[in-house]
């Protein structure tokens, strides 16, 4: 079974906790032996798939978890926790970290509604955004089955890399979370736009008035439409991404003024009572209880 070919593919190059390369642009290995607790994080547009062991994300107070019969899709950037609990030396995460790219995907999601194939139902409010698990069917395992074992030649990771993504990224369109992640990645999406506008730019003003312009809506209909994609108001949106940005930032070594300024906070005091309110402690005390670095768990949710 495909499956358990990519377990062992995984096992036989990671041979410690973290994140190993595997020469194809934006796929990485990871591996955990130890439970991580769920943390702030940010998931960029990603697929993560489980090969052993489980995983979970909670997204707006909705729990994920996720293992060897399930991926998950996150087809634009969300402020999530997460973490991997239940991994330990007895029962090891084994798994793969695939970036979508969203040039690739666009293009592949136009192509698919252009050619007029069969559209998979989407599950769920219609355009909504966030989260998906979906079923490892057979064209998702064997997509990627064949993009991982191009590691084991640099010349067919060289040649071929580019072409396997591209079919990897094809199974995940055409698979359970497909419809999902092509209202995402589909002509004329305004919402997922204005998504992607906010990751790329948390480090300046950010005016819901200035979003709503950029999306051709007005305040309230924006507002409408993009709390029925993410479940968030604009505004609660924008905090999330910026706290979960500075939550990782400042686990990862930066000073809590420094992790404040990078995300577009003017007001020390602000971003220490709005920190404060979401995760219970002060930056300060968050950073204190930050003693060990990254696994792989919480470097994959980065």
């Amino acid at each position: 079974m495909k499956q358990e070919q990519v377990r062992q593919l995984i096992e036989g190059r990671i041979h410690d906790d973290g994140l190993v390369e595997t020469g194809v642009t934006g796929v990485k290995l990871f591996r955990a032996t130890q439970p991580v607790p769920c943390a702030p994080a940010v998931y960029e547009p990603c697929v993560v798939a489980i090969a052993s062991g489980s995983k979970e994300a909670v997204l707006d107070g909705k729990r994920y978890v996720y293992d060897n019969t399930q991926y998950l899709c996150c087809p634009t950037s969300m402020p999530v926790t997460a973490g991997t609990p239940a991994a330990s030396a007895q029962n090891p995460l084994f798994g793969v970290f695939i970036s979508l790219n969203p040039r690739v995907m666009s293009e592949l999601a136009n192509e698919m509604e252009n050619a007029g194939g069969a559209i998979p139902t989407a599950k769920g409010s219609p355009n909504s955004f966030g989260i998906r698990l979906a079923g490892w069917d057979g064209a998702f395992s064997d997509a990627l089955f064949r993009l991982l074992e191009l590691g084991d030649s640099e010349t067919d990771t060289a040649v071929l890399g580019d072409t396997r993504l591209r079919e990897l990224y094809y199974a995940v369109l055409k698979g359970e979370a497909g419809c999902f992640a092509r209202q995402a990645f589909g002509v004329g999406n305004t919402i997922a736009r204005s998504i992607a506008h906010v990751s790329a730019n948390l480090n300046a003003p950010i005016s819901i008035d200035e979003m709503a312009k950029r999306a051709g809506m007005s305040r309230a209909v924006f507002h409408r439409k993009f709390k029925q994609a993410t479940t968030m108001s604009p505004i609660q949106f924008v905090k999330s991404m910026r706290l979960n940005n500075a939550a990782m930032k400042i686990s990862g070594g930066m000073t809590v003024s420094e992790a404040a300024m990078e995300v577009g906070y003017v007001s020390a005091s602000q971003f220490s009572r709005e920190f404060k309110r979401i995760y219970g402690r002060s930056p300060r005390q968050w950073s204190d209880a930050q003693h060990t670095p990254p696994t792989a768990a919480a470097s994959i949710a980065t």
